[in-house]
């Protein structure tokens, strides 16, 4: 049974094995976690999304705490953070290209330069440290792209 967590652990948390990619692992894996969730059949304010993002990032700490070891406690391997950061992103936004675009690239904007406070939450520990940045710019870059899209919509 351990063998199967393990491996489990580490399908989710490796984006299937994304996270090996040799150039820019989390930024194929929001490019996936986009793609994924643009092709899907859910609405940007359906129930099964929010509970895509909602299990996601609970279980996204599980996940990413099973690639964690001793001399590497934030594993670039681990990229499930990702996908539930761009997930959250995209909540109530129109699931057209444009903003499903404009959600990618901010959204990767906010996690590589963590502006405050998205950087403070780096440093809760284990796979929840992994998961709550990408949470914090997945929420920051939701209710920024929702702002522009009610004022000049």
């Amino acid at each position: 049974m351990t063998t199967v967590l393990s491996r489990a652990g580490w399908a989710m948390g490796t984006g299937m094995g994304i996270g090996l990619a040799p150039l820019a692992p989390a930024t194929v894996a929001s490019l996936a976690a986009v793609l994924l969730y643009g092709f899907s059949p859910l609405d940007e304010d359906s129930i099964g999304f929010f509970l895509l993002c909602g299990l996601g990032f609970l279980v996204g700490i599980w996940a990413c705490q099973t690639l964690i070891t001793e001399a590497d406690y934030d594993p670039k391997r681990a990229v499930w953070d990702e996908f539930a950061g761009m997930w959250i992103t995209c909540l109530f936004l129109p699931k057209t290209f444009a903003w499903l675009v404009a959600a990618f690239i901010v959204f990767r904007v906010l996690d590589i330069l963590k502006p405050w406070p998205i950087r403070r939450f780096e440093g809760l520990p284990g796979g929840l440290g992994i998961m709550a940045d990408d949470l914090a710019a997945g929420v920051v870059g939701a209710v920024g792209l929702n702002v522009v899209y009610r004022v000049f919509n």
